[in-house]
Protein backbone atom coordinates (compact mmCIF):
# COMPACT_ATOMS: atom_id res chain seq x y z
CA UNK A 1 0.00 0.00 0.00
CA UNK A 2 1.23 3.27 -0.63
CA UNK A 3 2.06 5.63 1.62
CA UNK A 4 0.08 8.49 1.64
CA UNK A 5 1.70 11.97 1.43
CA UNK A 6 5.12 10.38 0.24
CA UNK A 7 6.35 11.24 -2.71
CA UNK A 8 8.99 8.97 -4.17
CA UNK A 9 11.54 10.80 -6.24
CA UNK A 10 13.64 8.77 -9.12
CA UNK A 11 16.52 9.71 -10.89
CA UNK A 12 17.78 7.72 -13.74
CA UNK A 13 21.83 8.17 -13.62
CA UNK A 14 24.47 7.40 -16.15
CA UNK A 15 27.41 8.67 -15.94
CA UNK A 16 26.06 12.18 -14.70
CA UNK A 17 28.93 13.72 -12.70
CA UNK A 18 28.45 16.18 -10.38
CA UNK A 19 24.82 17.34 -11.25
CA UNK A 20 23.58 13.82 -10.09
CA UNK A 21 25.42 15.26 -6.35
CA UNK A 22 23.68 18.67 -7.12
CA UNK A 23 20.74 17.57 -7.75
CA UNK A 24 20.25 15.14 -5.05
CA UNK A 25 20.87 17.60 -2.61
CA UNK A 26 18.14 19.95 -3.47
CA UNK A 27 15.69 17.11 -2.84
CA UNK A 28 16.70 15.25 0.13
CA UNK A 29 16.43 19.15 1.29
CA UNK A 30 12.68 19.79 0.16
CA UNK A 31 9.84 19.94 2.96
CA UNK A 32 7.88 17.34 2.59
CA UNK A 33 8.09 13.68 3.16
CA UNK A 34 10.30 12.15 0.40
CA UNK A 35 12.17 8.69 -0.55
CA UNK A 36 15.09 9.41 -3.36
CA UNK A 37 15.68 6.17 -5.50
CA UNK A 38 18.41 6.42 -7.77
CA UNK A 39 18.51 3.88 -10.70
CA UNK A 40 21.93 3.83 -11.57
CA UNK A 41 22.58 2.23 -15.05
CA UNK A 42 25.92 1.86 -14.90
CA UNK A 43 27.68 4.45 -14.70
CA UNK A 44 31.67 4.37 -14.70
CA UNK A 45 32.70 8.38 -14.03
CA UNK A 46 32.75 7.95 -9.76
CA UNK A 47 28.98 9.84 -9.40
CA UNK A 48 27.55 6.49 -7.37
CA UNK A 49 30.31 6.38 -5.01
CA UNK A 50 30.34 10.20 -4.23
CA UNK A 51 26.28 10.19 -3.74
CA UNK A 52 26.75 7.14 -1.22
CA UNK A 53 29.44 8.78 0.77
CA UNK A 54 27.74 12.38 0.88
CA UNK A 55 24.48 10.88 1.57
CA UNK A 56 24.95 6.79 2.34
CA UNK A 57 23.61 8.19 5.85
CA UNK A 58 20.33 9.54 5.12
CA UNK A 59 17.78 6.86 5.06
CA UNK A 60 15.48 8.51 2.66
CA UNK A 61 18.23 7.42 0.02
CA UNK A 62 18.19 4.24 -2.26
CA UNK A 63 20.73 3.39 -4.64
CA UNK A 64 19.40 0.68 -7.50
CA UNK A 65 22.25 -0.91 -9.35
CA UNK A 66 21.26 -1.83 -12.48
CA UNK A 67 24.60 -3.37 -14.21
CA UNK A 68 23.96 -2.14 -17.27
CA UNK A 69 22.11 0.64 -19.11
CA UNK A 70 18.86 -0.46 -19.26
CA UNK A 71 17.95 2.89 -20.85
CA UNK A 72 15.49 5.75 -19.03
CA UNK A 73 12.04 4.30 -19.24
CA UNK A 74 13.16 1.13 -17.85
CA UNK A 75 15.38 2.91 -14.95
CA UNK A 76 12.46 4.64 -13.90
CA UNK A 77 10.42 1.59 -14.22
CA UNK A 78 12.89 -0.98 -12.12
CA UNK A 79 12.88 2.33 -9.01
CA UNK A 80 9.06 2.46 -9.40
CA UNK A 81 8.95 -0.74 -8.76
CA UNK A 82 10.02 -0.34 -5.09
CA UNK A 83 8.87 3.15 -4.60
CA UNK A 84 6.53 3.50 -1.34
CA UNK A 85 5.19 6.99 -2.15
CA UNK A 86 1.81 7.66 -3.20
CA UNK A 87 3.33 9.47 -5.92
CA UNK A 88 6.65 9.11 -8.33
CA UNK A 89 8.36 12.14 -9.43
CA UNK A 90 11.08 11.52 -12.11
CA UNK A 91 13.76 13.91 -11.97
CA UNK A 92 16.55 14.49 -14.67
CA UNK A 93 19.66 14.30 -12.61
CA UNK A 94 20.77 18.12 -13.70
CA UNK A 95 17.44 19.69 -12.72
CA UNK A 96 17.31 21.29 -8.85
CA UNK A 97 14.09 21.76 -7.46
CA UNK A 98 13.07 24.25 -4.89
CA UNK A 99 12.54 22.87 -0.93
CA UNK A 100 8.72 23.41 -1.86
CA UNK A 101 8.59 22.00 -5.45
CA UNK A 102 7.42 18.79 -4.78
CA UNK A 103 4.19 20.20 -2.43
CA UNK A 104 3.67 22.38 -5.14
CA UNK A 105 3.62 19.82 -7.88
CA UNK A 106 1.30 16.99 -5.20
CA UNK A 107 -1.22 20.41 -4.61
CA UNK A 108 -1.63 20.27 -9.11
CA UNK A 109 -1.80 16.66 -9.14
CA UNK A 110 -5.10 16.99 -6.80
CA UNK A 111 -7.21 17.72 -9.68
CA UNK A 112 -9.37 15.36 -10.92
CA UNK A 113 -7.82 12.05 -13.22
CA UNK A 114 -4.61 13.86 -13.23
CA UNK A 115 -2.04 11.50 -14.90
CA UNK A 116 1.51 13.45 -14.54
CA UNK A 117 2.02 17.11 -13.75
CA UNK A 118 5.12 18.68 -15.81
CA UNK A 119 6.57 22.31 -14.70
CA UNK A 120 8.24 25.55 -16.67
CA UNK A 121 11.63 24.34 -17.35
CA UNK A 122 14.25 26.57 -17.73
CA UNK A 123 18.29 26.77 -18.52
CA UNK A 124 20.51 28.30 -16.36
CA UNK A 125 19.94 31.78 -17.84
CA UNK A 126 16.07 31.46 -17.20
CA UNK A 127 15.61 31.05 -20.74
CA UNK A 128 12.39 28.52 -21.12
CA UNK A 129 13.10 25.18 -23.06
CA UNK A 130 10.99 24.79 -25.56
CA UNK A 131 9.86 20.90 -24.96
CA UNK A 132 8.59 22.38 -21.94
CA UNK A 133 5.14 22.39 -23.15
CA UNK A 134 4.23 20.64 -26.27
CA UNK A 135 2.07 18.51 -28.41
CA UNK A 136 2.26 14.85 -30.08
CA UNK A 137 4.90 15.62 -32.62
CA UNK A 138 2.61 14.21 -35.50
CA UNK A 139 4.28 13.80 -38.90
CA UNK A 140 2.47 17.31 -40.18
CA UNK A 141 3.45 19.04 -36.98
CA UNK A 142 7.06 18.25 -36.95
CA UNK A 143 7.53 18.83 -40.27
CA UNK A 144 5.86 22.26 -40.06
CA UNK A 145 8.75 22.26 -36.77
CA UNK A 146 11.24 21.26 -38.83
CA UNK A 147 10.80 23.47 -42.18
CA UNK A 148 9.71 26.67 -39.48
CA UNK A 149 6.27 27.52 -40.88
CA UNK A 150 5.27 27.25 -37.22
CA UNK A 151 6.52 30.89 -36.98
CA UNK A 152 3.09 31.75 -39.01
CA UNK A 153 0.95 29.58 -36.72
CA UNK A 154 -0.67 32.77 -35.16
CA UNK A 155 -1.97 33.63 -38.38
CA UNK A 156 -2.67 29.94 -39.94
CA UNK A 157 -3.57 27.57 -37.12
CA UNK A 158 -2.78 24.39 -39.17
CA UNK A 159 0.88 25.17 -39.47
CA UNK A 160 1.48 24.96 -36.03
CA UNK A 161 4.25 22.68 -34.30
CA UNK A 162 5.56 20.59 -31.91
CA UNK A 163 6.15 22.97 -29.29
CA UNK A 164 3.98 24.91 -28.29
CA UNK A 165 4.76 29.27 -28.84
CA UNK A 166 6.55 30.48 -26.08
CA UNK A 167 4.87 33.04 -24.93
CA UNK A 168 6.00 34.08 -21.50
CA UNK A 169 2.37 34.74 -20.17
CA UNK A 170 1.25 31.37 -21.91
CA UNK A 171 4.58 29.57 -19.86
CA UNK A 172 3.52 31.23 -16.72
CA UNK A 173 0.34 29.53 -17.14
CA UNK A 174 -1.16 26.00 -15.04
CA UNK A 175 -3.57 23.99 -17.63
CA UNK A 176 -4.24 21.04 -19.40
CA UNK A 177 -1.34 20.26 -22.06
CA UNK A 178 -0.94 17.26 -24.71
CA UNK A 179 2.83 16.17 -23.51
CA UNK A 180 5.27 18.27 -20.79
CA UNK A 181 8.72 17.87 -20.61
CA UNK A 182 10.25 14.33 -19.22
CA UNK A 183 13.15 16.06 -17.33
CA UNK A 184 10.39 16.95 -14.25
CA UNK A 185 7.33 14.76 -14.39
CA UNK A 186 4.88 13.78 -11.04
CA UNK A 187 2.39 11.23 -11.56
CA UNK A 188 0.10 10.15 -9.16
CA UNK A 189 0.89 6.23 -8.39
CA UNK A 190 -2.78 5.16 -9.45
CA UNK A 191 -2.01 7.10 -13.23
CA UNK A 192 1.42 5.37 -13.40
CA UNK A 193 0.40 1.97 -12.93
CA UNK A 194 -2.60 2.14 -14.96
CA UNK A 195 -0.52 2.88 -17.91
CA UNK A 196 1.67 0.05 -16.91
CA UNK A 197 4.88 2.89 -16.49
CA UNK A 198 7.15 3.72 -19.21
CA UNK A 199 7.39 1.43 -22.31
CA UNK A 200 10.91 0.11 -22.42
CA UNK A 201 10.73 -0.39 -26.18
CA UNK A 202 12.13 3.69 -26.00
CA UNK A 203 15.65 3.40 -24.92
CA UNK A 204 16.41 7.08 -24.71
CA UNK A 205 13.97 9.88 -26.37
CA UNK A 206 10.44 9.88 -26.94
CA UNK A 207 8.95 7.99 -24.32
CA UNK A 208 7.41 11.10 -22.16
CA UNK A 209 5.54 11.67 -25.21
CA UNK A 210 4.70 8.27 -25.34
CA UNK A 211 3.40 8.28 -21.49
CA UNK A 212 1.95 11.56 -22.07
CA UNK A 213 -0.14 10.20 -24.97
CA UNK A 214 -1.04 6.50 -23.44
CA UNK A 215 -2.26 8.74 -19.92
CA UNK A 216 -4.31 10.70 -22.49
CA UNK A 217 -5.94 7.65 -23.86
CA UNK A 218 -7.02 6.00 -20.51
CA UNK A 219 -8.96 9.10 -19.64
CA UNK A 220 -6.17 11.05 -17.31
CA UNK A 221 -4.94 14.33 -17.67
CA UNK A 222 -1.60 15.78 -18.64
CA UNK A 223 -1.39 19.09 -16.69
CA UNK A 224 1.25 21.78 -17.59
CA UNK A 225 2.51 23.75 -13.83
CA UNK A 226 3.77 26.99 -15.65
CA UNK A 227 3.50 28.26 -12.09
CA UNK A 228 6.55 26.29 -11.15
CA UNK A 229 9.73 27.07 -12.67
CA UNK A 230 12.77 24.00 -12.06
CA UNK A 231 16.24 25.19 -14.17
CA UNK A 232 17.69 22.23 -15.85
CA UNK A 233 21.56 22.08 -16.47
CA UNK A 234 20.44 19.59 -19.70
CA UNK A 235 23.11 17.23 -21.12
CA UNK A 236 25.43 16.54 -18.14
CA UNK A 237 24.78 12.45 -18.56
CA UNK A 238 25.00 12.80 -22.69
CA UNK A 239 27.60 15.69 -24.03
CA UNK A 240 30.29 12.68 -24.11
CA UNK A 241 28.17 10.37 -26.35
CA UNK A 242 26.55 12.48 -28.80
CA UNK A 243 26.16 9.94 -30.69
CA UNK A 244 24.70 7.42 -28.71
CA UNK A 245 22.33 9.83 -27.48
CA UNK A 246 21.39 10.88 -31.49
CA UNK A 247 20.26 7.58 -32.37
CA UNK A 248 18.40 6.62 -29.57
CA UNK A 249 16.49 9.87 -29.87
CA UNK A 250 16.15 9.37 -34.11
CA UNK A 251 14.59 5.88 -32.97
CA UNK A 252 12.20 7.26 -30.70
CA UNK A 253 11.14 9.55 -33.20
CA UNK A 254 10.45 6.07 -35.36
CA UNK A 255 8.39 4.33 -32.64
CA UNK A 256 6.42 7.17 -31.47
CA UNK A 257 5.31 7.71 -34.98
CA UNK A 258 4.77 4.24 -36.10
CA UNK A 259 2.60 3.84 -32.48
CA UNK A 260 0.69 6.95 -32.31
CA UNK A 261 0.24 8.88 -35.57
CA UNK A 262 -2.27 8.26 -37.70
CA UNK A 263 -0.31 8.83 -40.95
CA UNK A 264 1.61 5.83 -39.91
CA UNK A 265 -1.04 3.68 -41.41
CA UNK A 266 0.00 4.72 -44.90
CA UNK A 267 2.46 2.08 -46.11
CA UNK A 268 4.07 4.78 -48.46
CA UNK A 269 4.58 7.51 -45.50
CA UNK A 270 5.92 4.99 -42.98
CA UNK A 271 8.51 4.31 -45.76
CA UNK A 272 9.50 7.73 -46.17
CA UNK A 273 9.26 8.61 -42.76
CA UNK A 274 11.61 5.80 -41.82
CA UNK A 275 13.90 7.12 -44.84
CA UNK A 276 13.61 10.92 -44.00
CA UNK A 277 14.47 10.03 -39.58
CA UNK A 278 17.56 8.29 -41.01
CA UNK A 279 18.75 10.27 -43.75
CA UNK A 280 18.40 13.21 -40.99
CA UNK A 281 20.48 11.16 -38.36
CA UNK A 282 23.37 10.71 -41.19
CA UNK A 283 23.48 14.12 -42.14
CA UNK A 284 24.13 15.24 -38.41
CA UNK A 285 26.96 12.64 -38.23
CA UNK A 286 30.14 14.46 -38.82
CA UNK A 287 28.82 17.12 -36.53
CA UNK A 288 27.90 14.40 -33.93
CA UNK A 289 31.73 12.68 -34.50
CA UNK A 290 33.55 16.08 -34.26
CA UNK A 291 31.58 17.12 -31.04
CA UNK A 292 32.39 13.38 -29.28
CA UNK A 293 36.61 13.99 -30.68
CA UNK A 294 36.41 17.39 -29.54
CA UNK A 295 35.01 16.16 -25.85
CA UNK A 296 37.75 13.94 -25.38
CA UNK A 297 39.85 16.22 -26.25
CA UNK A 298 39.01 18.26 -23.04
CA UNK A 299 37.33 21.09 -25.33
Amino acid sequence: MPLAGTTSVIIVAADSGDGLIAGARRVLAADAPLQLIVSDNASSDGSIGQLQREFGGDARLRIVHNGKNLGFGAGVNRAAALADGDCLLVLNPDCLIEHDTLARLRGQARAPRTGVVGVRIQDGAGVDEPASLRRDPTLRRSLCSLLRLDRFAARWPALAGVNVAADAVQRGEDGIAEAISGAVMLFPREAFDAVGGFDEDFFLHCEDLDICRRLRDAGYAVRYAGSIRVPHGKGGSSRHRPVFVAWHKHRGMWLWFRRHDPAARNPLLRVLVRAGIWTRFGLLLPLLLWRKWHHRRGG
